[in-house]
């Protein structure tokens, strides 16, 4: 297995002072992220690889880097590039950054890239997406004399239906639901009432009218 990291040396074997300078930094990074993230130091004017930490790959420092031209990238992203989407070769996806570091003269001193393998992140994902919602139909046999069951489905179906929460519904909005939950069969049982209002969060005489009300326009209504 690779070395946590790897790094190169300027010419007599010295530490390059670029790389004395970075090396903290890249370390930091490597250190929160790891061990999903790739962190690479490259060299613009050699175009090699200077130092690398948390390799993912078989390169390593004095490794080709293979930017490109450097004067051909958009000014107004202010040397900062991303993030844009990399692929291995056994198929991962990579989220990656890279940012031109400057000399006090303007010219690119380093070039320092953050490769991050977005494999445990599309994992959890998943996990958590195959929790969030049913994938089959409810059985509904199975809540048929589940009345108080019936209720929170109805109650809460309106409420996600209408991005609203309960306490905000409008009179109108009460008197709907409770025509839903009089159409459910609901009120035939005696206890039902002080368990729609506790859903509603309303009193037990505001349901009783609503109700009423309900009764009296669905007689009315040719």
């Amino acid at each position: 297995m690779r070395n946590e990291s790897e790094h190169d040396t300027a010419s007599g074997g010295s530490p390059d002072p670029r790389l004395t300078l970075w090396e903290p930094v890249c370390r930091a990074i490597a250190l929160l992220l790891g061990p999903y993230a790739e962190v690479v130091l490259h060299d613009p004017d050699t175009d090699r690889v200077m130092g690398i930490w948390n390799a993912m790959g078989p390169r390593g420092a004095g490794d080709p880097s293979l930017l490109g031209e450097l004067d051909a990238l958009d000014p107004a992203d202010r040397d900062v590039y991303g993030p844009y989407e990399k692929l291995l070769a056994d198929g991962r996806r990579l989220s990656s950054v890279s940012a031109v570091l400057r000399a006090p003269d303007g010219h690119p001193s380093a070039v320092l890239c953050v490769n991050l393998d977005r494999t445990p992140l599309e994992q959890a994902a998943a996990l958590l997406s195959s929790f969030g919602a049913p994938v089959v139909r409810r059985p509904e046999p199975l809540f048929e004399q589940d009345w108080s069951e019936r209720i929170q489905h109805i109650v809460g179906g309106y409420v996600r239906d209408h991005g609203r929460p309960v306490e905000r519904l409008g009179r109108a909005e009460r008197l709907t639901v409770v025509g839903l939950l009089d159409e459910a069969g609901v009120f035939e049982v005696r206890r039902a009432a002080p368990v729609v209002a506790g859903a509603l969060k309303a009193s037990r005489s505001t349901v009783y009218a609503l109700l009423s009300e309900h009764r009296a326009r669905r007689t009315t209504t040719p």
